[in-house]
């Protein structure tokens, strides 16, 4: 599998983003976008100057992509953070891992001293235990700050770990 960077001048990444992407904003079970999001804003959101986009392949099939950016600014921009989202088609094959990978990699390379995320939503169990087992832990627990379009509000966990 390789693991690249994304061009949105590139007709081909940006379609396959917006096609991986698409569903799961539209579910709005895993991603803190507005489900209603559009094409060009979810690609402006997804390619944005604070983010480095990097997509998944195999035999020139995207399979998942994600952005690393700065969790804050000042003095916090020695924390990453990242967004991932992998392919209906490819799930539990792997991909999420790898980019999971990738990401802790590059960030360390970019000078990144951890690596947290925000808002991962408590039922989305595979991401939780995908990143726990990559060496996150949960640091924090926000009680019913997510609307779950089925579930109702569920808590979020912020996770965290030094790189």
């Amino acid at each position: 599998m390789l693991i690249r960077p994304a061009t949105p001048a590139t007709p081909a990444d940006a379609a396959a983003i917006w096609a991986i992407i698409e569903p799961v904003i539209r579910a709005g079970e895993t991603l803190t976008l507005d489900r209603d999001m559009g094409e060009g804003e979810a690609l402006a959101y997804w390619f944005g100057a604070d983010k480095e986009t990097f997509v998944a392949e195999e035999d020139g099939v995207i399979l998942g992509t994600y952005y690393l950016r700065a969790n804050q600014t000042g003095g916090g921009a020695h924390v990453a953070n990242a967004g991932y989202v992998t392919g209906a088609a490819a799930t539990g094959r792997g991909v999420a891992r790898a980019m999971g990978l990738h990401s802790i990699d590059y960030a360390k390379a970019r000078g990144f001293r951890a690596m947290q995320f925000n808002f991962v939503i408590s039922t989305n169990v595979r991401a939780a235990g995908l990143w726990q087992s990559l060496g996150f832990e949960v640091v924090g627990r926000l009680p019913g700050a997510f609307d779950h379009p089925v579930e109702g509000f569920v808590d979020a966990l912020v996770m965290f770990r030094t790189l």
